[in-house]
């Protein structure tokens, strides 16, 4: 049995189901699909799952008395959605704007509600399968990223990538606001 998984409409591939299969670490399936993007020199990744799309970069419209890592807001179709600078949020400078640089729309889970966002990364490299046997636990220190946002780091051709949890990555400042924003969208 096969799942069809969309990103932004221009990627589609089968998922494999795995039924009772093996897990390498409690919550990872036998083979998920990730979102692969580039913050500066690293390589992160996100549940393909928690994807809604990817859209070119647009300026967002500042909004006053924002966290600084929110760099502010877009109009999405007639949603208004916050933008978050993960640089920033990680300790970073502010993400530069260039070619490749891009909006990661997510769903995250806050207070039992769903919340639409955007994340505002240097660019996406690809939607890949990895096996959970090549995925480890967060180590304990030595990343430039709080180990408590961190899923787990994916061995992919001799290289480590770090796989995001969104929910656990942005702290409670930041869910207030976006809680405020989508407040005003009602």
């Amino acid at each position: 049995m096969t799942t069809d998984v969309a990103v932004a409409g221009a990627v589609s591939s089968p998922v494999p189901s795995n039924p009772g299969g093996k897990l390498a670490i409690e919550g990872f399936a036998a083979e998920q699909l990730y979102l692969a993007f580039r913050l500066s020199d690293e390589v992160f990744a996100i549940d393909i799952l928690r994807i809604r799309e990817i859209i070119e970069y647009s300026v967002p419209t500042s909004v006053p008395m924002m966290p600084p890592s929110v760099r502010g807001v877009i109009n999405l179709r007639g949603s208004v959605v916050p933008v978050i600078d993960l640089a920033i949020r990680f300790g970073r400078e502010a993400t530069g704007v260039g070619k490749r640089t891009c909006i990661v729309i997510v769903e995250v889970q806050h207070e039992g509600a769903t919340h639409v966002l955007g994340l505002m990364v240097d660019g996406v490299n690809a939607v890949m399968e990895i096996d959970a046997a090549n995925v480890e636990p967060a180590p304990s220190f030595g990343t430039r990223v709080n180990t408590e946002f961190i899923e787990g780091m994916a061995r992919v051709n001799g290289k480590f990538i770090i796989i995001l949890d969104v929910g656990r990555a942005l702290s409670i400042e930041e869910m207030a606001a976006i809680k405020a924003v989508d407040a005003q969208n009602s």
